[in-house]
């Protein structure tokens, strides 16, 4: 009985101390750019905004050089042609989990090198359009992923640098074919290569972040950055592609 006490309380210990966590939350603005030649062969523009929250992990033991993050992404813009007559809107939703191993070259730069699975949920809806009025998107990728990291003083202030870089690899997305419409796959059944494998080549996607954190206390940061995510792809003879440039600030804290 002494025994099994000894063991959850070991249990206990660890699952409260064994891991170190940063929680971010980010808000930004920006421009988007947007092409879907499903709806529409013109080229649309216009002022998109994005919630971002991202949490990393990582053991406090001698297998910190393991780092898990997690982000969540949300995006929603609002865009018009080069006319001016016609609009879209557009939302989605960006899962990212990702797993790292860090390396510490010198003392004051840390480098992480991994990759990330990434799962994108969204639609765009052409608010001027009778016909084909919605596009629907769903992928899902594996991407290379690396991050460097570089802290500095200012004076008394520390503050740290970040940059993120995820690559196009492969993954799989949905998309009607050319000229099918949602009637066909989803009422009448008609399966005509909707879900399609994708590379590095036919869905060039990948995604940027730049940022520097003021730490202006011992678990609190002011995070202001740039998110740069370029979803794009060429299958089923149809392009389509979702430009989301982002200046951001938030909120980081260590737990």
């Amino acid at each position: 009985m002494r025994t099994l006490s000894k063991i959850l309380l070991c249990l206990a210990f660890a699952a409260t101390t064994a891991k170190a966590q940063t929680t971010t939350h980010m808000l930004g603005i920006g421009q988007s750019k947007i092409l879907d030649t499903y709806l529409t062969p013109e080229h649309f523009s216009g002022t998109g905004y994005t919630y971002l929250y991202i949490k990393d992990t990582a053991p406090t033991d001698s297998l910190r050089r393991w780092t898990t993050t997690i982000e969540h992404e949300v995006d929603f813009s609002k865009t018009k042609d080069r006319s001016g007559n016609a609009s879209n809107l557009e939302v989605s939703y960006n899962l990212y989990w990702a797993r790292y191993y860090n390396l510490q070259p010198i003392s004051n730069l840390r480098l992480q090198v991994g990759a990330a699975a990434n799962a994108s949920l969204g639609g765009i809806y052409n608010m001027t359009s009778s016909n084909n009025p919605a596009q629907a998107h769903a992928s899902i990728n594996i991407m290379p992923s690396a991050t460097a990291s570089y802290d500095f003083r200012i004076g008394s202030q520390n503050f740290s640098a970040r940059y993120e870089l995820n690559l196009p690899l492969i993954g799989v997305m949905f998309s009607p074919n050319y000229g099918q419409s949602y009637y066909e796959i989803f009422c009448q059944g008609n399966y005509d290569h909707n879900i399609v494998p994708t590379t590095f080549i036919s869905a060039p996607t990948f995604r940027q972040t730049a940022s520097v954190d003021w730490h202006f206390s011992k678990r609190m940061s002011l995070r202001l950055g740039y998110l740069g995510n370029y979803q794009q792809s060429n299958v089923n003879n149809l392009k389509s592609h979702i430009y989301a440039h982002r200046i951001m600030i938030g909120i980081t804290r260590s737990l």
